[in-house]
């Protein structure tokens, strides 16, 4: 196994757990027949490529040692996605009541944007994970966002590599404006959240009902058969 290998293990299990962990708050809503602030949860560990660009950029060694560790802080990467604006405060306030984890760092880009129009709500956290070697804390982010957010995001993302971070001015332009009209759209849906939910919750009922007679009907006719 190499020196890498070695060194992304931690985080590799780090990321693992945290998704465990936080999906595991999603279904802890439903079984109480709550509305969950978390849709859904992804994570990943920083490829090797982009741990090099970045460490390059920092004027950091590329080199698997704890100073890199320590400097690149989103190594290890979770991702939560919320269907609302404040549900990114309840999930915020959730993780900073945990005691597996403690939140060393908050970045705020949902109401102090970046230039870009980017928008998103950042967590560093020191993550304790067991191994064969004893104890290592690992530092990683989790990524608050809404799905509109998320999807501006991803957009952006792809385009960063195709300019290298050099946008056309038209180009800029048109995702600037483009994230301002996400935002909208994220309070517009803020604005009739209860009438969501009470949709969402009745296509539950009746999707469970339907499951429900569906298994009944198929029970007799394998007793009948």
């Amino acid at each position: 196994m190499g020196q890498w290998e070695v060194f992304l293990s931690p985080y590799r299990q780090a990321v693992d757990e945290l998704k465990i962990k936080l999906k595991g708050m999603r279904s802890q809503f439903g079984i109480m027949s709550a509305n969950s602030p978390i849709e859904f949860v992804t994570g990943r560990v920083k490829p090797l490529a982009s741990i090099y660009d970045k460490s390059f950029d920092k004027g950091i060694p590329f080199e698997p040692n704890p100073r890199l560790g320590n400097e690149l802080q989103d190594i290890a990467g979770v991702r939560i996605m919320c269907q609302f604006v404040d549900d990114i405060a309840t999930v915020t306030e959730l993780i900073h009541q945990r005691n597996d984890m403690k939140v060393i760092e908050e970045k705020d880009y949902i109401t102090h944007s970046k230039p870009s129009g980017y928008r998103s709500h950042h967590i560093i956290v020191e993550y304790p994970v067991e191994t064969i070697q004893g104890r290592i804390v690992v530092v990683a982010e989790i990524q608050i966002r809404t799905l509109a957010m998320n999807f501006w995001a991803s957009i952006e993302h792809s385009l960063n590599y195709k300019y290298k971070g050099i946008f056309p001015e038209e180009i800029k332009n048109r995702l600037q404006s483009a994230a301002e009209a996400a935002f909208r759209l994220d309070e517009e849906m803020s604005s009739i959240k209860s009438e969501i939910h009470e949709a969402q919750a009745y296509f539950s009922e009746v999707k469970e009902a339907t499951n429900t007679a569906i298994h009944k009907s198929t029970d007799k006719e394998e007793r009948e058969s």
